[in-house]
């Protein structure tokens, strides 16, 4: 059984513990800046949780990050001296590279840095995660089997990181505003407002989904629903128009440059 030891249990912390909880293959242990908030997540989660990282560092096989990013310094030089070749840290930390993470670690164990995204909360997350000096298959195998519970992963180069995170990182909440204006358009053509949200997630959801299942490009399947002279290419057109497509481009472009920005 692994010991795993959660950082700063938020969101995506409490994600975690309560994605492993009840699995024989971890034994999950957290930390929170307040004893209120410790004593609230031992409740919620079931798991031990208290204040002290450093003791929580040397009891865990397996440290998982979970800090603000302008936290992690501190917490990391606070737990540097428990760390050892034999451990595995986790970080998740916006925009910190491996490098960044190690370094305030005194470079004592293996770094792999991932971003996960807030749909991990229900099982449907996205993951990506690279590792940096001195991780081996092992080590990655590990992160892929503690997010694969919350989602799907993927492994990609370092660089990449920043690209990822403007993507699947922030990208649940384009979808949400996508999910809003189609639900006012609803509303506009005099739906109610309940139907007309539930209409709205859940055809993008299982768009989503047929993406996922038949492994086709989103266009051709864009085409099977677009027939000629239909109602849909006279609303493709006005998406053209509109620019969503060049629009959502630059939202991830914008997201990128800003999750690099952070490291300056």
């Amino acid at each position: 059984m692994i010991k795993l030891g959660i950082i700063g249990m938020g969101k995506m912390g409490e994600a975690v513990a309560a994605g492993l909880r009840g699995s024989k293959a971890y034994s999950v242990r957290g930390t929170t800046r307040s004893a209120e908030s410790a004593n609230e997540a031992k409740k919620k989660l079931g798991i031990d949780c208290g204040t002290d990282n450093l003791a929580l560092a040397k009891e865990s096989e397996v440290l998982l990050l979970c800090v603000k990013p302008h936290q992690a310094e501190k917490v990391l030089r606070e737990i540097s001296p428990a760390l050892t070749n034999k451990k595995l840290l986790i970080t998740i930390c916006a925009s910190l590279t491996t490098e960044q993470v190690s370094a305030w670690s005194d470079e004592r164990c293996s770094v792999i840095r991932a971003m996960p995204n807030t749909p991990c909360l229900i099982g449907e997350g996205m993951t990506v995660f690279c590792g940096g000096p001195n991780t081996n298959p092992a080590q990655m195998e590990i992160v892929s089997k503690i997010f694969g519970v919350l989602g799907k992963t993927a492994v990609i180069e370092e660089s990449l990181m920043d690209g990822a995170t403007g993507l699947s990182g922030c990208g649940p909440a384009y979808a949400y505003l996508i999910i809003e204006a189609l639900s006012e358009a609803g509303v506009k053509v005099g739906l109610p407002r309940d139907v007309s949200t539930l209409l709205a997630a859940q055809t993008l959801r299982g768009a989503s989904q047929m993406v996922l299942d038949r492994g086709v490009h989103p266009a051709a399947l864009k085409d099977e629903v677009t027939t000629p002279a239909g109602c849909t290419i006279d609303g493709l057109m006005a998406l053209e128009e509109g620019k969503l497509r060049v629009t959502l481009i630059k939202a991830v472009l914008a997201a990128a440059k800003r999750s690099r920005g952070l490291r300056a």
